[in-house]
């Protein structure tokens, strides 16, 4: 399933057809490729429920969203921090009580570059904590509703997992010894793809093939990760990068999550994203996948370590 199925452009939302009676869950909407992916989906009639921290920020991307489209689209908001477990666990009972169906939870949402090592309440690295042990926590929850709903898990990662030291570094998973922004960043990223693919294992291997998951990139898409979280250099390269051909706008950067939450018969196996130079644009197809992201042994010991983590062992 390589781009060239979707022919040079590679591949676009034109191919979403219509998604009335669909739903979904995106994680962090109120701007960048969240905010994008959730106004495509709902221009296509699906019902999109947005999971974000900032209540006020939400209620405002609902506004902009009516102004947009129209007030007949179905959107709303759970309050939803992903760096507190009890946040998560909250999240998703009202979840379960609001939404019957799940066609596609899109775990969108990430910090970046983190100057300093800072701990969640839970007391992990917050990089990791938000970006792999929240998300993997969600999933974990929503894993009995996505199967019931034959839906699917998209995990956005993102071309830093090829960064920083390849592997996992499990004797210092909060990093107290040699702390770096990038080096957590791409860790952070390197655990979510990693959880993806020992996900379908552990889903073949039960017998179980009515839920899909899929590990896809935005490529360097211009949204405020860095700005909300970067240090004040990390940011200010970033602003400068933004304004050259070297990044495309958030709304190409939401079209590989698109294509994992909609596209039918899309290859579990592969890693999607854009694919010209570098990842960082291009037409969206299918991307190489590194070996160490595949590294079995450390895939599973990750899974048990996370499991211990969120204290919680999923259920298949």
């Amino acid at each position: 399933m390589k781009t060239k199925q979707f022919g040079k452009e590679g591949w676009t939302p034109e191919r979403i057809g219509n998604l009335k009676g669909k739903t979904y869950l995106i994680t962090g909407t109120t701007s960048g490729t969240g905010f994008e992916a959730a106004k495509i989906l709902l221009t296509k009639g699906a019902k999109v429920v947005m999971l974000n921290r900032n209540s006020q920020k939400s209620d405002k991307t609902i506004l902009v969203l009516k102004q947009e489209l129209g007030n007949h689209i179905d959107v709303s908001n759970i309050v939803m921090d992903l760096a507190e477990m009890a946040s998560v666990k909250k999240a998703v009972e009202e979840v379960l009580k609001k939404v019957p169906v799940i066609d596609a939870l899109i775990c969108n949402a990430a910090i970046a570059q983190v100057p300093k090592q800072t701990l969640t309440v839970d007391g992990f690295e917050s990089q990791l904590g938000v970006n792999h042990y929240g998300n993997f926590l969600l999933q974990a929850l929503l894993y009995p509703r996505i199967e019931a709903s034959k839906g699917r898990i998209v995990t956005v990662g993102s071309m830093g997992y090829n960064l920083g030291i390849k592997t996992i570094q499990f004797d210092d998973m909060n990093w107290d010894k040699n702390y770096s922004p990038n080096g957590v960043y791409s860790q952070s990223k390197l655990a979510q793809i990693m959880c993806v693919y020992e996900l379908q294992d552990k889903l073949k291997k039960a017998g179980k093939t009515d839920v899909k998951v899929y590990a896809c990139h935005p490529g360097a898409s211009s949204t405020s990760l860095i700005k909300t979280s970067g240090s004040l250099l990390t940011r200010f390269v970033w602003q400068l990068m933004k304004l050259s051909p070297l990044v495309q706008s958030a709304k190409k950067g939401s079209y590989p999550e698109l294509m994992c939450a909609t596209e039918l018969n899309l290859d579990e196996s592969g890693f999607y994203g854009p694919t010209g130079r570098n990842y960082w644009t291009g037409p969206v197809g299918e991307c190489n996948l590194e070996p160490h992201a595949k590294n079995k042994s450390v895939m599973e010991k990750l899974w048990t370590v996370s499991e211990k983590a969120i204290g919680l062992k999923w259920n298949f």
